[in-house]
């Protein structure tokens, strides 16, 4: 796992040197926030098979050596700022379990996952991204080798059952200090009430 960890670590310190340098007209809260940043992005690939993770460092390393900003291209393709990045049937594959699971953790955690974005691209408005949007924006940053990776992952994934959300989910309220997903939505759920 220790080896797994320190892909992640080298990803986050490249992600985060991206990200703190998109162009923007104002800067992000979360750009203010780099703990935040680590957490969010660090839940999220300790789902990832190694493999994965590997090939989307060297993703990252040749966007490097090009002078590309992955962060900017995701965000730009969010807010429809530029044409889609890339054409390949698994990002609508990816994208269409990732929703699934994603409405799943809403509807079972809404107050723990209140803050999440909305799910569906339809949701979209000038100032709010869905899910589905930022995704799509992502997953088009992802060389062929990655997404088949992500795929292979996701897909092996869903047909035992399991939703990669949760399991993202449980490492990030881990991480804020909450014993579990059950504590996070008890704990916001009592703060709804009190507010």
């Amino acid at each position: 796992m220790s080896q797994k960890h320190d892909l992640i670590d080298e990803i986050l310190v490249r992600e985060l040197k991206m990200f703190l340098t998109v162009p923007v007209k104002q800067r992000a809260a979360c750009q203010e926030d780099p703990e935040s940043f680590r957490i969010m992005r660090s839940s999220q690939f300790m789902v990832w098979s190694e493999e994965a993770i590997r090939s989307y460092l060297d993703d990252l390393k040749e966007a490097e050596k090009k002078g590309r900003n992955f962060m900017t291209d995701k965000y730009a393709r969010m807010d429809n700022l530029i044409p889609r990045l890339k054409e390949n049937s698994l990002i609508d594959k990816i994208v269409e379990i990732e929703c699934a699971w994603n409405k799943e953790i809403l509807e079972k955690y809404p107050n723990a996952m209140g803050g999440a974005r909305p799910a569906s691209s339809s949701q979209d408005t000038p100032s709010v991204t869905s899910f589905e949007t930022y995704l799509r924006g992502e997953l088009e940053t992802y060389s062929d080798r990655t997404l088949s990776l992500l795929y292979k992952d996701v897909k092996e994934k869903w047909e035992t059952g399991n939703n990669r959300a949760m399991d993202t989910s449980r490492y990030m309220v881990e991480q804020l200090g909450y014993d579990s997903l059950e504590d996070a939505e008890i704990t916001a759920k009592k703060r709804a009430e009190q507010a």
